[in-house]
């Protein structure tokens, strides 16, 4: 049976954009997507010279997404788009997704989910209502070796969990890059477009939801500081955090923008009664074990020693670097999984941006005021 490509959509992520090709590459990859159509600018040339440099049929990029939305729907069903790629700042996740599921179009967007709760919430409400997918860009969560962590743990190779460390630390942010033009960093400190939080939104998130994912634990509450340290700067762009997670793990939790000369370094640290593991972005090819009782052990992507699920998520053999593509690629391929009725593909989607943004506002909260700790509220996303 010949599996033919789905058909993706693109809001936002035109000319200049960072993001918009990352997701362009990763779609692609495997085969499982094809981009037909888009609407990737609000400025008419950047719009234009997109879709030509991608070689799109120019009536299907479009000025706005409005029109992207009504085009493709108006199209014979086994020409129009299957699902929408909101690669746009974060003040249009929430009015691009929900439209674009009313339009009976699936969604995949980039994080955090929305600016707010409320919005959050109301995505949440259009995919119920349209029955459509929702998916979310946790890129860290397609890392083969993050999804071996996580089993690990989860069948209790280290016992119970005592303590979870994670961080996440860049230093592009340290100047005033968002006072001197740099389209990046300019919408992510304006709270218009980036939302409650500036650091805590960009990248405390992907903290957040790479600890809870791969603990299996849920933090349960929370005791916060969010600090500004680059002058005039509207929003936070260095967070810290202390972790209660349920069963009585403690944690922490650093993500800075600020720390200069730095470049993308997540890593998480877990450990239980029995040794614990450590996995860094940046070397994302390796995972450490380390033990009480013998030796520590080196894990290598495509080496042995990995379960039995690790496989279908490399691409190349052992040595051979696979890194942020790749595992963004696996999120669009179990995204197309999902699609195709696939009911074991496990990708980030409503529950996760639901509980991050949760936890957004509860950091917000704590921080604001005279608590020393915060609930964490472990409501009901399904």
């Amino acid at each position: 049976m010949i599996r033919h490509p789905l058909r993706l959509g693109m809001v936002g992520g035109g000319e200049g954009a960072f993001i918009g090709a990352i997701h362009r590459m990763a779609a692609a990859l495997d085969g499982d997507w094809r981009l037909t159509a888009g609407a990737f600018s609000t400025d008419a040339g950047k719009n234009t010279r997109t879709g030509d440099l991608l070689g799109l049929d120019p009536a299907r990029v479009y000025a706005t997404y409005d029109a992207l939305l009504a085009g493709e729907a108006a199209l014979p069903e086994s020409e129009r788009i299957d699902a929408v790629a909101i690669v746009t700042p974060n003040h249009l996740h929430a009015p691009v997704a929900i439209a674009a599921l009313n339009a009976g179009f699936h969604v995949f967007c980039e994080k955090p989910m929305a600016m707010n709760g409320d919005e959050a919430r109301a995505i949440a409400a259009a995919a119920r209502e349209s029955g459509k997918q929702f998916a979310l860009a946790f890129t860290y969560s397609g890392y083969p070796l993050v999804e071996e962590a996580r089993a690990r743990i989860a069948r209790g190779d280290f016992g119970a969990i005592r303590l979870v460390q994670v961080e996440y630390i860049q230093g592009w942010l340290s100047g005033s890059l968002d006072t001197e033009g740099n389209k990046q960093a300019e919408w992510r400190t304006d709270p218009a477009r980036a939302g409650l939080g500036g650091c805590l939104g960009d990248i405390g998130t992907h903290a957040f939801h790479l600890a809870e994912l791969v603990s299996s634990l849920r933090v349960e509450q929370l005791s916060a500081e969010l600090a500004t340290h680059v002058p005039r700067r509207r929003l936070d762009d260095d967070v810290s955090a202390l972790l209660r997670f349920e069963g009585g793990a403690r944690g922490t939790l650093k993500a800075t923008q600020v720390a200069a000369g730095e470049e993308n370094g997540l890593r998480l640290r877990i450990h239980g009664e029995r040794g614990g593991l450590d996995w860094a972005q940046m070397e994302p090819n390796t995972l450490t074990l380390r033990w009480i009782d013998r030796p520590a052990e080196i894990l290598r992507a495509g080496g042995p020693g990995l379960g039995a699920g690790i496989p279908p998520l490399l691409r190349t053999p052992a040595g051979h670097p696979e890194g942020y593509i790749e595992a963004f690629a696996n999120l669009y391929r179990g995204f197309a999984g999902l699609l195709r009725g696939d009911t074991e593909v496990r990708v980030p989607g409503l529950v996760d941006g639901l509980r991050t943004m949760t936890f957004v506002e509860a950091m917000i909260a704590n921080a604001a005021g005279d608590a020393k700790w915060t609930d964490l509220p472990n409501g009901d996303y399904a």
